[in-house]
């Protein structure tokens, strides 16, 4: 089926929110009744032809008196679904009353089996049925998606009795899913939302699995193997990697079957999903998509995958998933495994992000569920923006995240997406390609390509999206990458290319005593420096007398003289001191106005001590690390790689502009002068 078919029909379907609910929804509401009623009838379709030998089952289960029938009518309809009423919806249409219309509606509903049950609660669809027969257009909606100008069966319409002439062409599974996922675009776009919210376009997917499946093509054997999402939206992705795996098998004269796993938070997308897996003709496909979050409710905690595609949400708060599984609002309270872990030398690493940003821990949950004990391990491609790859300082969630997937040699690739990709943002994308059974040649490396110069014009925008990867596109990209081609747009690093350690350079306190400073008797607050009565006199006496008699540069030897308690040279020491560079260093203390912070890269001669040597101690040379405070962070930075300098206009070229624009303007200033007079 062509783009052409496909605007047909889902104009044909936006059309029937224009005629029939203009005036009895808000036009944010038409997804309310249009996306049920799309499902519905593409599960109607399907049982049309079965729906006779299905009732004449049900009959004789019902005088057999057996409980549960919905195997045997299952087996009946061809279908992982039945509808057991005595309706097909376009028995519905000629209903001339609107209460039997909506009782005989509601009967043809309940008929469903309880797989589908689910999907109508979600979309919460049977609280519309009263709105659409108060307003008297529930049989005008009946009547448009039953009407013999539309086709949502995967069966074609014929124009001759032979069958030889088609009308309309069978919807597959594929392209029915590719209309939902229009469908929710529309609706988003329409309705000044995320359009594209829940879809991810499709060259970015065909890429996404290509990315997946290619590199371990010579490994497929016949076998069975698993493809999960966890924020798998209406199924579109799940569904390319499944064809891709199939094509794939089908060249290579294998035998395979792929079992597709998913969940999804959002109940309508959840619901969309969830039916076209069903749609598939496998029930316990459609088992395999849970509802809810993944991060605090994840709905496969124990079963591996072969391969994991996912475009997480990202910029999205994740803090009422850190409340749940927290049981309050600390982070640190959070022990679930898949998001802390530790180095080989004991270190613990606490991956959570700012809870302003979740799409870190989607990859996380990813890599939790790799498979290790297959030859083919587990391979993951996910959707990122821009932050995963370098947000967050040395010891933070993210760089933990980051040093925890460079340090196990987990990344095998990241690849930079153009600008305007997606339907809702025009932000950049990056793909994460990872796989725990790296090629010998790529273990212990990355590669980075800087594909946001390969892109195809659209004709027309579609939301945000202006570009797309056309299959020539598609097929450069994965010649680099399978290659390890290094060129102006790829290239290859060791892992430790993106290691630091941050490390804190301190500077002795010096403080030099002040002669003419008096100790007050309230601390900057108000507050009594000393309780009793005595004291303040006392510790002045005693100041005084070492002032006569101590070094005033030399702190310790100062306070020593004092022979004053710890206590009352802490209070007294901001009021009759000073920052001296000339001074002598006071013991094991760092002036923290000197204080610094350097990242050193893993790759700088000598270390950290070379870095000091060469970058410090020249310009301070009483410089010294707090080792206590050395951390290792991890970033990438794709601009540092690939920028490349926008060269500067001459100044002969930009006098020549200006003196063009001096032309052009000659007279326009008279013109307005006479104008106004």
């Amino acid at each position: 089926m062509d783009n052409q078919e496909y605007n047909m029909i889902v104009s044909f379907i936006w059309g029937i929110a224009d005629d029939c609910l203009r005036d009895v929804y808000v036009r944010g509401k038409y997804r309310d009744v249009i996306l049920p009623m799309t499902v519905i009838r593409r599960l109607d379709a399907m049982l049309e032809d079965t729906k006779e030998k299905v009732l004449n089952l049900k009959k004789q289960l019902d005088e057999a008196h057996v409980a549960n029938q919905w195997p045997a009518l299952y087996l009946v309809a061809g279908q992982a679904f039945c509808n057991n009423s005595p309706f097909v919806l376009k028995d519905l249409t000629a209903k001339g009353k609107k209460q039997t219309l909506k009782a005989d509606f509601e009967a043809y509903l309940d008929g469903f089996s309880p797989n589908v049950q689910e999907i109508l609660d979600k979309f919460k669809f049977r609280n519309q049925i009263q709105t659409m027969v108060d307003a008297d257009v529930l049989g005008s909606v009946i009547s448009k998606f039953t009407s013999s100008d539309i086709n949502l069966s995967p069966e074609p319409v014929y124009k001759d009795e032979e069958k030889k002439i088609v009308k309309l062409p069978g919807l597959d599974n594929h392209a029915m899913g590719t209309i939902f996922e229009e469908l929710i675009r529309k609706f988003n776009e329409d309705n000044n939302e995320e359009a594209g919210e829940h879809w991810t376009p499709r060259d970015v997917v065909e890429l996404m699995a290509d990315l997946a499946m290619l590199p371990v093509e010579d490994k497929i054997k016949d076998s069975s193997y698993s493809c999960y999402d966890g924020a798998c939206g209406t199924g579109g992705m799940l569904t390319v990697a499944q064809d891709r795996l199939l094509k794939i098998a089908e060249q290579h004269g294998r035998e395979v079957s792929i079992h597709l796993f998913g969940q999804e938070i959002n109940p309508e997308t959840y619901a969309i999903c969830k039916a076209d897996m069903l749609l598939k003709g496998d029930g316990e496909e459609a088992e395999n998509i849970s509802y809810g979050s993944t991060l605090s409710s994840d709905g496969h905690p124990t079963r591996p995958f072969d391969f994991m595609l996912s475009n997480p949400p990202y910029g999205k708060s994740w803090k009422t998933d850190a409340e749940k599984m927290s049981g309050g609002d600390k982070k640190k309270e959070i022990l679930d495994t898949r998001f802390n872990a530790y180095t080989e030398d004991g270190e613990e690493l606490k991956m959570l992000p700012r809870s302003s940003d979740g799409q870190l821990l989607f990859l996380l949950n990813n890599i939790s569920k790799m498979k290790n004990d297959s030859s083919m391990g587990s391979r993951i491609i996910e959707v990122h923006n821009g932050s995963s790859l370098f947000t967050g300082d040395a010891g933070s969630g993210e760089s933990n995240a980051r040093r925890y997937m460079i340090e196990r040699d987990l990344v095998e690739a990241i690849i930079a997406l153009p600008e305007n990709m997606f339907y809702n943002t025009g932000i950049g994308t990056h793909i994460w390609v990872l796989s725990n059974r790296k090629e010998e040649r790529r273990k212990g490396k990355i590669q980075l390509i800087d594909a946001t110069g390969m892109k195809s014009p659209l004709r027309k925008n579609m939301g945000k999206k202006n570009c797309e990867f056309t299959t020539e596109i598609r097929k450069e990209i994965m010649r680099i990458f399978l290659n390890m081609e290094e060129n102006d747009v790829s290239m290859i690093f060791d892992n430790s290319e993106f290691a630091y350690w941050n490390v804190t350079v301190e500077r002795p306190l010096r403080l030099r005593v002040l002669t003419e400073n008096e100790i007050p008797e309230r601390d900057d607050n108000g507050k009594l420096l000393f309780k009793k009565a005595n004291e303040l006199a006392e510790v002045r006496e005693a100041v005084k007398t070492a002032m006569e008699n101590a070094p005033l540069d030399d702190w310790d030897a100062f306070a020593k003289a004092t022979q004053l308690k710890k206590t009352q040279l802490k209070k007294i020491r901001p009021y009759i001191t000073e920052t001296n560079p000339d001074a002598k260093p006071v013991e094991g203390e760092a002036d923290p106005e000197l204080r610094d912070t350097e990242n050193i890269p893993f790759k700088y001669e000598g270390g950290i001590e070379a870095f000091m040597e060469a970058e410090v101690k020249p310009y301070a040379l009483d410089a010294y690390l707090d080792e206590s405070k050395t951390k290792i962070g991890y970033e990438i930075s794709f601009t540092k790689y690939f920028y490349k300098p926008v060269e500067l206009r001459s100044m002969d070229d930009i006098l020549a502009s200006l003196a063009q624009l001096e032309k052009e303007s000659e007279g326009v200033m008279d013109e307005i002068i006479r104008g106004l007079n």
